[in-house]
């Protein structure tokens, strides 16, 4: 019998199968696109393959994307459905919040549902990571529940140890780092001609920051595996999460070399469109949770 319920926004980037087969109730997260002059909105819940390579296409060709946050009504009407259909307690899981301010419209709305609901109890998880990095900490849960811990046991144990989940990032386009202010655009000039990648990380306050450069995507992707050597994994949840937007190539690339140096198993998987937006197409990166915190 389980104790919880577990809900999240769309940015653990769950695929529709996992959200029904783990009965997560999901909050998707809306997108626009920007073509010719016509912007037309998304819901962030893809359900197969093919359209995550339809958006990664439509970038390609120069397509813009825009994310924004749900506003509270959002949270409110999904909170409040979750408490119309009996929940008494949960945990609700978000996007950092040195990435999107979620966590305090979830909390905010959860506090607005419980006037009409008073015994509905939910704690609200900010994630310190996003995309494959939230989504590690939603399947701890997702364990716990089924080991018959409590909603507190899980928010207390993911609290403590979401600071150390790393993340390595390459970012193969240095322009959609420019749109979502990461990068300036003389930099992504210089960086462009030059050839040089960008490795990036998520720090302590949840920010995604400039770790270092190498040139050419390979050497990069090369460098970001190195890294692993520095860390050693929990002993509990020792899962490794090769991401990708569309660069499948890459992401086997990476994850084969992590398997021979290592002789860890990563499971490559396809980042969704709001992250996607901003780190746009043939990114490749990997999370993991470690025993140590992060550098920076």
């Amino acid at each position: 019998m389980k104790l919880f319920d577990i809900s999240t926004d769309s940015t653990c980037d769950f695929y529709k199968s996992e959200i029904e087969e783990n009965n997560l109730f999901f909050l998707p997260l809306k997108f626009t696109l920007e073509d010719k002059g016509v912007v037309t909105e998304y819901a962030d819940e893809f359900s197969d393959l093919s359209e995550y390579a339809e958006y990664y296409n439509k970038l390609r060709a120069g397509v813009l994307s825009r994310t924004s946050m749900n506003n509270p009504d959002v949270h409110y009407q999904h909170f409040k459905k979750m408490a119309e259909a009996g929940v008494k307690d949960a945990v609700h899981f978000t996007i950092s919040y040195g990435l999107c301010r979620t966590v305090d419209v979830a909390r905010e709305a959860v506090e607005e549902v419980k006037k009409d609901f008073p015994d509905f109890n939910c704690l609200c998880v900010e994630c310190n990571t996003t995309t494959v990095g939230q989504g590690l900490l939603v399947r701890i849960a997702i364990d716990m529940r089924e080991k018959g811990k409590t909603a507190r046991e899980v928010f207390d144990y993911v609290e403590g140890v979401k600071h150390k989940i790393q993340h390595f990032i390459v970012v193969d386009n240095l322009n959609f780092l420019v749109r979502g202010g990461r990068l300036s655009a003389a930099k992504a000039f210089i960086g462009g001609m030059l050839n040089v990648k960008p490795i990036i990380v998520f720090n302590k306050e949840g920010k995604l920051v400039n770790y270092k450069r190498e040139r050419g995507l390979k050497k990069t992707i090369r460098a970001i595996a190195d890294e692993f050597g520095n860390y050693t994994l929990n002993k509990d949840y020792p899962l490794i999460f090769v991401g990708h937007t569309d660069n499948l190539s890459y992401a086997e690339f990476l994850s084969d070399i992590l398997k021979e140096k290592y002789g860890v198993t990563p499971e490559i998987r396809i980042i969704g469109p709001v992250i996607g937006s901003h780190l746009g197409p043939d990114t490749v990166a990997y999370a993991f949770l470690s025993n140590e915190e992060r550098p920076v």
